[in-house]
């Protein structure tokens, strides 16, 4: 008969509550009508589908509470409704979670973007802002490559390698958002954003 202690380790490793759930997992369970009647694809997924201007949205709770789960469930909803969802967890690769700024999740985001999108998408206006400041942040990179010489994938792997470097290196980390914040890139990413991301299908424009 199996003893306390390895049922608990069993039932741990079975569900682990730090691994979200993909969508339609057979372990999940719909807890909607004691967590409330809201209802993720409902409330935002249709504001995502039906608005004609882009849409900020704000999902939290407390961890463990199922956010993840619920987010990779809007996301196979929206890509079955044809859009190109880029769905990532920032703290895993991206950012520190203890020591985390505007900049740090600006960067990720562009970082991601790029990663996602940049086969079927123009990523020039990007790579444009970055080629004007790289004498700026190519040693917050720690690299000594010359960025007009290289090629897109490798261009697009040197903005890895800063975004890399705000995580993992703290001692850099003040100066990579000293040097990004004067020069924002939001107008690339949203007010030019239909010359960065322009899909196949026309999805997202």
């Amino acid at each position: 008969m199996i003893d306390s202690q390895e049922l608990l380790t069993n039932l741990y490793n079975v569900f682990n509550p730090f691994e979200p759930l993909p969508a339609g997992d057979p372990k999940y369970v719909d807890c909607q009508d004691v967590r409330g009647d809201a209802d993720i694809l409902q409330e935002l997924g249709n504001r995502i589908q039906r608005s004609n201007s882009s849409t900020c949205q704000l999902y939290s709770g407390h961890r463990g509470a199922g956010k993840s789960t619920e987010l990779l469930k809007l996301k196979q909803y929206l890509e079955n409704r044809k859009f190109y969802v880029v769905y990532f967890a920032a703290d895993e690769e991206d950012i520190d979670s203890e020591d985390a700024q505007y900049t740090d999740i600006l960067l990720a985001c562009t970082r991601r973007l790029l990663q996602d999108l940049h086969k079927i998408a123009n990523p020039q206006p990007i790579l444009n802002w970055l080629k004007e400041r790289w004498q700026d942040v190519k040693d917050l990179a720690q690299t000594p490559m010359e960025f007009e010489s290289l090629e897109v994938e490798t261009q697009l792997s040197q903005f890895a390698k800063l975004t890399a470097n705000l995580r993992a290196v703290p001692e850099l980390r003040q100066q990579i958002r000293q040097k990004v914040n004067p020069h924002t890139v939001i107008p690339i990413l949203y007010e030019d954003a239909p010359n960065c991301v322009k899909l196949i299908d026309g999805c997202i424009e």
